[in-house]
């Protein structure tokens, strides 16, 4: 019992370690507000981003091949951000200098911290995947999940159909983390689902805080709908599949090398 006790105390500190970026952006949004006169909150936030992410490079938190992978997930997730308020699936309302079609740029670090805290986690619990798919399977999903993002506005959202296929391909998979004393093993797709569910609940502070809106919490906040759990597991596929081939194929090179 006891070293169960210290395994998981190791686990939520790791994981706090991990949050790290996620955990500086929310702090950041909350007290934004109380710069708001001096300037917008949403360049505040673009300044402060950037000032984070040399921060966490400089200090060696964070490598210079997670910083690329997170820059990636940041022009991802802005040109999803483009497309999503010209449909008018949420909005951000503030005034800002550092808007492009009424997306400030600080909004790509809201995904560039999902890409932190996985390239994070993976090295500080050593994570690896048991009976990782065919790697043209999985490159295949991941393509298809981003596309849905952007084609379910002009046809069938075909999420269930791709949440099939995910079933079909991870269902042997799983994923390996080593604590202090012991190794535990999570079926890839659980995985999928609780990340997804605490970005979800991380959604929510968010919105509270005034990052962004959707269109029925103009008026006065709200909860964020159910719903969303399974775009952010589906986000967190795709940040998956996107960081672990990016290791694959690193670590296939380094043994030809």
């Amino acid at each position: 019992m006891k070293i169960l006790f210290k395994n998981f105390l190791y686990f939520g500190f790791k994981q706090v370690v991990s949050c790290i970026f996620p955990a500086i952006v929310f702090i950041l949004l909350a007290i934004s507000h109380l710069l708001s006169n001096y300037i917008p909150r949403y360049d505040f936030m673009l300044l402060a981003c950037l000032v984070v992410q040399f921060a966490l490079f400089y200090s060696k938190l964070e490598t210079l091949d997670e910083v690329k992978v997170i820059c990636i997930f940041h022009l991802l997730g802005l040109i999803m951000e483009l497309a999503k308020v010209y449909y008018g699936s949420w909005s951000y309302p503030e005034f800002a200098w550092s808007k492009i079609y009424g997306v400030p740029l600080y909004s790509g670090f809201m995904y560039a911290s999902v890409a932190s805290y996985l390239c994070q986690a993976w090295r500080n619990f050593d994570l690896k995947f048991i009976q990782w798919p065919n790697h043209v399977w999985v490159r295949i999903l991941g393509f298809l999940i981003y596309v849905n993002f952007f084609t379910n506005h002009y046809i069938l959202d075909f999420r269930y159909l791709i949440a099939l296929f995910i079933a079909v391909i991870f269902r042997k998979s799983w994923v390996e983390i080593k604590l202090l004393d012991i190794k535990v093993k999570l079926p890839v797709i659980v995985s999928f689902l609780l990340i997804g569910f605490f970005i979800w609940i991380a959604e929510n502070v968010a919105t509270f805080l005034g990052a962004w809106q959707y269109t029925y919490q103009h008026k006065t906040w709200s909860i964020v709908n159910y719903h969303k759990i399974s775009s952010w597991a589906f986000l967190v596929i795709v940040s998956y599949i996107i960081v672990a081939e990016l290791k694959m194929v690193k670590l296939k090179i380094m043994k030809t090398e």
